[in-house]
């Protein structure tokens, strides 16, 4: 089973600032990657019309947005919502 997943959901080496927070967006981003090009793959062959693609990608699209904010990618921690250092 897991040879079936490593092929249906391939993962790339991550090779940024490992810290838990990039790794697990890391890993966001890719099955995003991956969903993407099965729901373009679907539309493009007809199994799926355009509005149902678009409001899959638009909520898969959602979801990274959260999970970016929720882990904090790309905030300074040592500065607060005000702008001043802490």
């Amino acid at each position: 089973m897991e040879d079936k997943n490593n092929f249906l959901y391939p993962r790339g080496h991550y090779y940024g600032q490992v810290k838990p927070e990039n790794l697990v967006f890391n890993a966001n981003l890719q099955e995003f990657a991956q969903r993407i090009s099965y729901i373009c793959n679907l539309e493009t062959s007809g199994k799926i019309p355009p509005e149902q693609a678009y409001e899959q990608i638009k909520e898969l699209w959602q979801k990274l947005k959260r999970s970016k904010k929720e882990l904090r990618i790309g905030e300074d921690p040592f500065h607060t919502d005000d702008g001043n250092s802490q």
